[in-house]
């Protein structure tokens, strides 16, 4: 199969593109035939070597959707299946023609979804999920400040949080200010030109998916019982300079089920697909610089068939 690969760790130009044995698959697992990858921050960390450490050559990309090509002892999935899904957290391999995974963590893609499409909500949707509903738990009538709003995490967490009922703030250059507002936003806060900890005051809970600075910043937005939810500043919550606050992480399961709940809030017009941008394997450097760079708004997707 053709794969976009590293060999050593470093930059985008240690990415290379060529042939690579077919994965087979285990008991329980499925080999996917892979239509669409997207790209997400965690490759290009990978790719830096900031994770475990890796076995060389390493396939990247984390989400994926396609067709059910094969499967070891599988039940619920047959072949041809249209499905698209989330490798299991350590695991990489979606810049690729196939890759084999559990099937319990696939879930069935509807028709009206592409695979492209698929691919950019997959990662994006477990994450926005993890963190609203089952880590912060937002309540109709709370306000969230949702922080980097154009990203593809962020743009999905606007949504359902508007569909939640709350009221959401998000950061976002004015280039991406009518983009957001799209997506649900009720107030926008130019992070180049407000600070952002004068604008927002009082709110029920943060979602950050900047880091560093903005992470910390965060805290001070917070009504006392507040919580804040961050997936930005590594595998733990930041420490929270306040004691009436609660400082979170959320775990991002892979399974099935949340991604079936992504069908139904995408099927339920809750959720609209991000913007994308479209890149073919044998340019996954490209991709990575402007990941990197973090100047892009909605997803970046990788077209393999």
């Amino acid at each position: 199969m053709k794969a976009a690969f590293i060999e050593r760790y470093g930059g985008p130009d240690v990415l290379r593109y060529g042939d690579l044995p077919d994965p087979v698959a285990a008991s329980g697992e499925v080999v996917i035939d892979i239509h669409a990858a997207s790209v997400n921050a965690a490759d290009w960390k990978v790719r830096t070597g900031q994770y475990e450490p890796a076995k060389f050559p390493l396939i990247l990309g984390r989400d994926f959707s396609g067709v059910a090509a094969i499967g070891s002892d599988v039940a619920d999935l047959k072949l041809g299946d249209a499905v698209f899904g989330v490798c299991e957290a350590g695991q990489e391999g979606a810049y690729a023609e196939k890759i084999a995974v559990k099937a319990a963590i696939v879930a069935k893609k509807p028709e009206p979804l592409s695979h492209v499409n698929a691919a950019a909500l997959a990662l994006t949707g477990l994450t926005a999920l993890s963190a609203v509903e089952d880590t912060l738990k937002l309540k109709p009538g709370e306000t969230i400040l949702i922080q980097g709003g154009a990203g593809g995490v962020a743009g999905f967490a606007i949504q359902l949080a508007k569909h939640i009922g709350a009221h959401v703030i998000t950061t976002a250059s004015a280039a991406n200010r009518d983009y957001v507002r799209e997506l649900g936003a009720d107030e926008v806060i130019d992070y180049n030109a407000v600070d952002f900890t004068q604008a927002a005051r009082n709110c029920d809970a943060v979602f950050d998916t900047v880091g560093g600075d903005v992470a910390q910043r965060s805290f001070a937005v917070l009504k006392p019982g507040g919580r804040a939810a961050f997936i930005a500043s590594g595998a733990q919550a930041p420490k929270s300079p306040r004691d009436d606050v609660a400082s979170l992480r959320p775990p991002v399961k892979r399974a099935r089920r949340p991604l079936e709940r992504i069908v139904e809030l995408f099927e339920a017009g809750a959720i609209r697909v991000p913007q994308i941008k479209l890149y073919r394997l044998p340019d996954a450097a490209d991709a990575h610089r402007l990941s990197e760079s973090r100047h892009f708004r909605g997803k970046l997707v990788f077209q393999v068939r």
